[in-house]
């Protein structure tokens, strides 16, 4: 038994060695994928600059609601990153933007908030920016927001807003989000 005592705490040693570790941009892109957008700013207010990453398939076009993965990377100062937190569901997909087209407009990030922003429709148009906030407390990000507005093409002054925010769905992180989803 002692044989596999050993064995077992080498392999959990290798794992939690790897694990965090801190590596450059590229080592983040899994196969059959490439960045969609990037955006750099400092994510959780440590004066180091942090990286949102959005993924998409290089085979998206063949399936439209492909998920596209975003990623939250904390930076060291030298241009390497680690895995904050992961989430396949608040980028949509490129089919959700309806005859308008692919819905990814950009990302956004301030004082230790970041945004997501769509824009889809047709004759109908809408748009939806998704918001999240880092927490020093937790050190985790949670929903801030979650708004958008829609108009008629013809009437674009007689738009309709809607807004949830974290008095709507309490305290939400930021890999729980999910587009399709109510709270």
């Amino acid at each position: 038994m002692p044989k596999y005592q050993i064995i077992f705490l080498i392999f959990f040693a290798c794992i939690q060695n790897t694990f965090g570790q801190y590596k450059d941009l590229k080592k983040f892109i899994p196969a059959d994928f490439t960045i969609l957008d990037t955006a750099s700013g400092d994510l959780n207010k440590d004066g180091i600059k942090d990286v949102v990453l959005i993924l998409r398939n290089n085979y998206e076009n063949l399936n439209a609601d492909t998920a596209r993965p975003l990623l939250l990377l904390q930076g060291n100062g030298a241009g390497q990153y680690k895995l904050l937190a992961r989430n396949d569901h608040v980028v949509l997909c490129t089919g959700c933007g309806g005859v308008h087209g692919d819905p990814y407009q950009g990302i956004t990030i301030k004082n230790g908030y970041f945004s997501i922003e769509h824009l889809g429709g047709s004759g109908w148009r809408w748009t939806r920016i998704i918001t999240f906030r880092f927490d020093p407390k937790t050190g985790s990000f949670y929903l801030h927001r979650d708004a958008g507005k829609s108009w008629f093409i013809s009437e674009p002054d007689k738009t309709t807003g809607n807004l949830f925010c974290k008095e709507d769905f309490d305290k939400l992180a930021f890999d729980k989000y999910s587009y399709n989803k109510g709270w």
